[in-house]
């Protein structure tokens, strides 16, 4: 049985366009999300992205990794970013889209063909890189936003333009709102 919040595989491909028509080389970050807790979110207005911090308040340095042999957080896991229209289409209403659990929506393609690793995005008075590592759907993402949310964001054409989103590490401290543009650095 589909719950009432969650999309229909037909629902997602009819956001397939608007989603394909995202900016390339600037784009409004949409929200910022901060997780001070495991499950707890909150959307802020604006926030400061440190080097050593991430997203400062979040529990990214906390949380840890269990990627790192020492379970240290994984600098190169720091921030999670998602594509705005991605995370529209599987929340289907605004106020859910935090539940995606990353810290930044940003209006921009995040495919590696456009933002391949290593690539740098100043946003506000920040600077982020691009991260190697995928950022994949998870046993949380499918049960918040259904299964084919999930089916949808790790398909072939899903992780091909990494429509569940992409890790990046703070290379330059700075303060970052709302409406800012996420713009690359050649």
């Amino acid at each position: 049985m589909l719950e009432a919040n969650h999309c229909t595989m037909e629902e997602l491909a009819e956001s397939l366009d608007h989603i394909l028509a995202s900016p390339a080389n600037a784009g409004a970050l949409r929200m910022i999300v901060r997780r001070p807790a495991v499950d707890q979110r909150e959307s802020l207005t604006g926030a400061r992205l440190d080097i050593e911090e991430g997203l400062v308040g979040d529990n990214w340095k906390a949380r840890g990794s269990r990627h790192m042999p020492d379970g240290a957080a994984d600098p190169d896991m720091q921030l999670n970013i998602m594509n705005a229209r991605v995370a529209e289409a599987v929340a289907r209403d605004p106020e859910r889209m935090p539940l995606a659990g990353d810290q930044l929506y940003l209006d921009l393609d995040l495919s590696p063909e456009n933002l391949p690793p290593g690539t740098k995005l100043a946003l506000g008075d920040a600077v982020v890189e691009v991260t190697e590592p995928p950022h994949t759907g998870c046993k949380k993402f499918a049960a918040r936003f259904g299964n084919d949310a999930i089916i949808f964001v790790n398909s072939g054409k899903g992780k091909k333009l990494n429509f569940r989103g992409i890790n990046a590490k703070v290379v330059k401290s700075g303060d970052i709102r709302v409406g800012d543009i996420a713009q690359k650095i050649s």
